[in-house]
């Protein structure tokens, strides 16, 4: 079968190649699935760096989500057959014609749930429920993120509404409201021009802004928190510009602020299977409804991998890069 796998850490569209593997058996507990699509992530390509939390021994696979077919089972799979399509999140080599899953990993697709949407059901939006949840805001509240117009940032700004909670969206191009608006997204600021704290003041109205996400760093990461009420709480979720925040010891100290980090996959293990249940529970209920939507921007296939990564970091994507076989 041929997978995507890089030899070396370095710049994904400079690194990843689709190579020839053997076709693996699946273990027990485990099955094979055939896959259909799968989704590039940037905890992928910041993988394929070596600058994630988990660094993979090279020569390594790559790509943790995709949607297919089982076309295998181990022993001791029950609940799944032969034939049945399912997506998965948090399975490292996704990107391959074929990969082996933990059955206790895998969330059958309804059959009316296009691929591409099934494609990134589990990583960005679980993580962007499980960060709403995360911040501890209530419904008439406010809060914060940079990097808005970023899948995970418009998914929280759709589920966070959802829950009426409001959400301010901060991006680097005025361009950025424009796309976001045609999304269904509003209330988004661009920081490229003078007077960009006073438009945030206009859109709350003064009313406290209680959390924030950083999904940037540098810079970025003070400009959410110089936003925050006394009290506030500053989310670092990502760093796609540098991995250093630069914050105010005076805005930490007078406005007596928590700041603290966000990894999905500790905060995931940490819940309950009861939590967990109904957070996805909702997931598939604001798809059904319209109110989270999950666009493609393009699909490429393996053997464009590199295009397809350098795809994925370009600015002003409408939706999710998505591979297929």
């Amino acid at each position: 079968m041929k997978a995507v796998t890089h030899e070396a850490f370095g710049e994904p569209s400079q690194v990843l190649e689709v190579t020839e593997l053997p076709l693996p058996e699946p273990g027990p507990g485990q099955v094979r699935i055939r896959t259909l699509l799968a989704a590039i992530h940037h905890h992928d390509l910041w993988t394929v760096r070596g600058t994630y939390g988990v660094k993979p021994e090279l020569p390594a696979r790559a790509g943790t989500e995709a949607v297919g077919i089982i076309d295998a089972l181990g022993d001791d799979v029950r609940g799944f057959e032969v034939g049945q399509r399912v997506a998965t999140g948090g399975t490292f080599g996704a990107w391959a014609e074929q990969f082996l899953a933990k059955a206790g990993a895998l969330i059958p697709v309804p059959d009316d749930l296009p691929d591409q949407t099934a494609a990134q059901l589990v990583s960005m939006p679980f993580s962007a429920i499980t960060l709403v949840d995360f911040l501890g805001a209530g419904p008439g509240e406010w809060v914060v993120q940079n990097a808005a117009n970023g899948a995970v940032g418009r998914m929280v700004a759709q589920l966070a509404g959802a829950r009426g909670i409001n959400v301010i969206g901060l991006v680097r191009r005025a361009a950025g409201i424009g796309e976001l608006a045609d999304q269904g997204v509003d209330h988004v600021v661009a920081t490229d021009g003078d007077g960009w704290r006073d438009r945030v003041d206009e859109l709350t109205g003064g009313a406290p802004i209680v959390a924030g996400v950083d999904s940037v760093g540098g810079r970025a990461s003070g400009d959410v928190l110089s936003l925050l009420t006394d009290g506030g709480t500053l989310v670092a979720f990502g760093a796609m510009d540098s991995p250093t925040m630069q914050i105010s010891s005076g805005d930490v100290i007078f406005k007596q602020a928590v700041v603290k980090g966000f990894w999905g996959s500790k905060v995931s293990a940490a819940m309950s299977a009861e939590q967990r249940r109904a957070l996805f529970a909702e997931l598939v209920e604001r798809i059904a409804t319209g109110a989270l939507t999950l666009p493609v921007d393009a699909i490429y296939p393996f053997s464009e991998i590199r295009t397809a990564a350098a795809k994925s970091l370009e600015p002003g994507r409408r939706g999710k890069v998505l591979l297929r076989p």
